[in-house]
């Protein structure tokens, strides 16, 4: 028995047709597998961000109340002691999380990140080693060199502190969203000094 032409015509238009519809189903699974990527991996450097973004705000917070206990009264009485040390707390809590900054795919942004922290971390720990080397009631030209020396780290802490804010703004504009102010005086933190009463 012969086949027609016709036939054989159609059995290859068939076959192109499978192989057509093959090929754009596969290019279809894959192309919708990297959209399935890239969403993920934007939602995860989103999340990263945020994550980062209220740490550092929170952080900033810190620093500008214990800048404002140094300002006042004893320069490092127990209050503002009390602060470093809770400003400590929370550069633990960074270090915790310091992995998901990978998660952020800025190449300039994670290495300041982590060099501002760094320097917050070594100028805070500084003060507070002097501190306590200071409650040992050393001799009086160590002491001299201490508390000299407790200065400089407050000093260099506070410039530190100062790139904070541009920092949380870049994380806040990678999560795309905008972290309220924090007005330090209306949370009743008590920064502004006394007035004067006559």
């Amino acid at each position: 028995m012969s086949t027609s032409p016709f036939d054989a015509v159609g059995d290859a238009s068939t076959l192109g047709a499978v192989v057509l519809g093959a090929v754009v189903a596969t290019l279809g699974s894959f192309g919708a597998s990297w959209y399935e990527r890239r969403q993920f991996r934007r939602e995860r450097e989103e999340d990263a961000a945020l994550v980062f973004g209220e740490m550092l705000r929170t952080l900033s917070l810190q620093l500008s109340v214990l800048r404002a206990a140094h300002g006042r009264g004893d320069p490092f009485g127990p209050i503002t002691i009390r602060m470093a040390r809770a400003v400590r707390r929370e550069i633990e809590i960074y270090d915790r999380n310091r992995e998901r900054l990978f998660m952020v795919r800025d190449a300039a942004l994670r290495p300041h990140a982590s060099a501002t922290m760094a320097r917050l971390t070594f100028a805070l720990e500084r003060l507070l080693d002097h501190t306590d080397a200071l409650a040992g009631q050393p001799p009086e030209p160590e002491r001299s060199e201490l508390v000299t020396g407790r200065e400089q780290a407050f000093e260099f802490l506070v410039e530190c502190a100062d790139e904070l804010p541009a920092l949380v703004d870049r994380f806040a504009a990678l999560a795309n969203t905008r972290l309220a102010d924090f007005d330090l005086e209306a949370a009743g933190l008590g920064l502004r000094p006394p007035a004067d009463t006559a």
